[in-house]
C-alpha cells in the first residue's frame, strides 16, 4: 500500500461541528480586524476623490458622486507648505535623497558590526554590544540637543549630510542587533574554513557573509525604509529648510490654512506620503516573514 493510500482516509476525515465553528470564529475575527484597519484608508481615498461641495454634505462613507483627481494634483504640485506653494514634490525628492544613503549606510554598518561581534571575538566586544543595545531603547529626545551642538560645531547642522548621519546613528543599534542575532545562527564551520583558506576579515564579509544575508537584509530594508521615510522629528530638527522631508511638508500643508480647510487635499497628501513604505512592504512582505523566521529574533 502506498503512502498516498495510507493518508487518504485522514485527508477525507469529516470536520466536526466544534472545528467548524472554531474556523468560522477565526475568519470572522480576521475579517472584522481587516475592516477595522481598512476603514480609515477607505475614508481617506474616497474623501480625496470628492469635491469640497460634496465633502460639506458630511457623508464620509459615501462614494464620490463626481470622481475627480484635482485634489491629488494640488497636493503634489501646488499645495502651500508655508510660504511656498510647490506641493509635496519637493519634499518627495528630499525624502529620497535622505532615504537612500541612510538605508544603505545603516544596513551596511549594522551588518559589519553584527559580523564582527558574532565571528571575531574581540576584547570588549560584549561591552560594545551592550552599549549599542542600550542605544536602541533610548528615546531620540535625549540625543537631540547634544547632536545639534555637535553638528553646529562641525558645520553640518541643517544640511543633507547631517540628517543622513543622524539616521545612520539611530539606526545602527537596531541593525547591529538584527544582524548579530542572524549571524549567530550561521554555521561557524564556514567561517573557520575560510580562515584556513587564507581569507581575511573583509574577504569573508563580502564573499561569504553578505551573500548569505539576503533574508535578513530584506527585513532590515523594510524596517529602515519605514522608519526613515515616516520620520518627522529628526527631519524637522536636522534637515534644514532646504531639505525638509515629505512628512514635514505634509504637516505644513495640513496646518497651512487660508480660509476653508481643503480636506480632500489633506487626504490626498497623506496618501501620497505613505505610498513609498506601503509599496515596499507590499512588494516584499513575504520576504519579511521569511527573514524573521530564519533567525532575526534568535540569539
Amino acid at each position: 500500500m502506498s503512502v498516498a493510500e495510507l493518508i487518504a482516509p485522514a485527508a477525507r476525515r469529516p470536520v466536526t461541528s466544534q472545528q467548524l465553528w472554531g474556523r468560522i470564529g477565526i475568519y470572522a475575527f480576521l475579517g472584522a480586524m481587516t475592516l477595522f484597519f481598512l476603514l480609515p484608508l477607505y475614508v481617506m481615498v474616497v474623501t480625496s476623490l470628492k469635491t469640497m461641495d460634496e465633502i460639506r454634505l458630511g457623508q464620509i462613507f459615501a462614494l464620490p458622486r463626481e470622481l475627480t483627481f484635482d485634489a491629488w494634483k494640488v497636493a503634489w504640485s501646488s499645495a502651500c507648505t508655508g510660504l511656498d506653494c510647490t506641493g509635496l514634490r519637493v519634499g518627495f525628492w528630499n525624502s529620497v535623497e535622505i532615504l537612500i544613503p541612510s538605508v544603505v549606510l545603516s544596513i551596511l554598518l549594522g551588518a559589519l558590526n553584527g559580523y564582527a561581534l558574532s565571528f571575531w571575538k574581540v576584547r570588549g566586544g560584549n561591552v560594545l554590544f551592550a552599549c549599542l543595545l542600550l542605544g536602541a531603547f533610548m528615546p531620540y529626545q535625549v540625543f537631540i540637543y547634544p547632536l545639534v551642538r555637535f553638528y553646529a560645531q562641525a558645520g553640518i547642522y541643517g544640511s543633507l549630510p547631517g540628517v543622513v548621519l543622524t539616521h545612520v546613528i539611530f539606526g545602527m543599534p537596531v541593525m547591529t542587533l538584527l544582524f548579530r542575532n542572524y549571524y549567530s545562527g550561521l554555521p561557524t564551520e564556514l567561517f573557520k574554513a575560510a580562515r584556513i583558506d587564507g581569507a581575511g576579515f573583509w574577504m569573508i564579509f563580502f564573499t561569504i557573509i553578505l551573500p548569505m544575508s539576503v533574508p535578513i537584509t530584506i527585513v532590515a530594508v523594510i524596517m529602515q525604509v519605514t522608519a526613515i521615510w515616516n520620520d518627522f522629528l529628526l527631519g524637522l530638527v536636522f534637515a534644514g529648510r532646504e531639505n525638509l522631508p515629505m512628512t514635514v511638508q505634509l504637516n505644513n500643508i495640513v496646518n497651512t490654512t487660508t480660509g476653508e480647510r481643503a480636506y480632500n487635499v489633506n487626504m490626498a497628501a497623506t496618501i501620497l506620503t505613505s505610498l513609498v513604505p506601503l509599496a515596499v512592504y507590499l512588494g516584499s512582505g513575504r520576504w519579511f516573514v521569511r527573514g524573521i523566521a530564519s533567525g532575526a529574533v534568535k540569539g
